[in-house]
């Protein structure tokens, strides 16, 4: 088994490594790949010294797995060149979501989507990730109508940068990081990505038409404001759902409970319920403030939180790997 991480000294490639690591999944050659300012210098990962790779050099040794976290652009271009020499590439950009011949997988939600002759399998959005996981099973008892997604999300999300400007700020370092086009710190942007003709972010659409597609469902209504706001843990989700069919509370909080990568948190007597600071660096997806919305009829609220490098990006990621070896699909 030969693994390439593409862009593995980014957040998220920073964290495949911790996840690789902590779900021993198994590779017999590692090759890490980095962008060419960093190509040649050496590189530690579980007590082993390696050498970074230009996407070239990677490219040219034909690794079983690549998981990309290099952004859009370089995915666009290099997933289809390792492609043809025969890797499966698991790219965590948007440049492949909505490829209507490419699959979008939550291994829980989605994964027997996947074929071996998948070549290039699409990471959905972290955004999209928890909230799906969450939606799924309430889909198959009572039918999903609509969705109105509110969102807090981490500054993790945009990258190094983005926690060195909030870091910046609250330090008081004068020019300092830039990546924002307001301060982030004492502030909540309704900003992320950027905007289309719609008025919404291109971050809104991607919760929209991504959520539809891994559930396999096109009439599912949806609409979304992302927000980004000062925390570092992960990203928080305000979900009201309507849904065809009448739901019992009792039976959404015990579906819940026996969901795969599920966490029901929701005692609110003792102040118990999701939060990113509890979330950062867990796998699972938290769900609580379980309540019926008293406006309208089969209307469900509910907090959803989770760490979004990690069951938003490189957790999914793993899995997604994991679950290729598990078919067959992958040797």
């Amino acid at each position: 088994m030969k693994l390439a991480i593409v862009g593995v000294t980014g957040l998220v490639g920073q964290e495949l490594l911790k996840v690789i690591q902590e779900r021993n999944f198994h590779f017999d050659e590692f090759i890490p790949v980095a962008s060419e300012k960093n190509v040649g210098k050496g590189f530690e990962f579980n007590d082993n010294k390696y050498t970074i790779h230009s996407l070239e050099q990677a490219c040219e040794k034909a690794p079983d797995v690549a998981i990309f976290s290099a952004g859009g652009t370089v995915s666009l271009e290099w997933a289809p060149r390792f492609a043809e020499r025969g890797t499966i590439v698991i790219d965590n950009s948007s440049a492949w979501r909505m490829d209507p011949e490419k699959k979008l997988v939550v291994p829980e939600v989605n994964g027997h989507v996947l074929r071996i002759d998948d070549r290039i399998i699409a990471n959905p959005n972290c955004s999209t990730i928890q909230m799906v996981l969450v939606l799924a099973p309430l889909h198959v008892k009572y039918k999903v109508k609509r969705v109105v997604v509110s969102t807090y999300q981490s500054v993790t999300g945009t990258g190094k940068d983005a926690v060195q400007q909030l870091m910046d700020e609250r330090n008081g370092v004068q020019n300092g990081a830039r990546v924002y086009p307001h301060r982030i710190d004492f502030n909540a942007l309704p900003h992320i990505d950027s905007f289309l003709d719609n008025g919404y972010t291109k971050e809104e659409m991607k919760m929209v038409n991504e959520t539809r597609k891994i559930m396999d469902d096109q009439q599912i209504g949806l609409t979304a404001t992302t927000v980004r706001i000062p925390t570092i843990g992960g990203h928080s989700e305000a979900v009201n759902i309507e849904f065809e069919k009448e739901f019992d509370l009792r039976v959404v909080r015990n579906t819940l409970e026996k969901t795969p990568g599920v966490v029901v948190v929701d005692d609110v007597a003792n102040n118990q319920y999701p939060m990113p600071i509890d979330a950062q660096g867990k796998d699972e997806v938290f769900v609580g403030r379980i309540r019926r919305d008293e406006s309208q009829p089969k209307t469900l609220n509910v907090w959803i939180v989770a760490d979004n490098l990690r069951k938003g990006a490189a957790t999914n990621a793993v899995q997604i790997a994991e679950y290729l070896v598990d078919q067959g699909l992958l040797k």
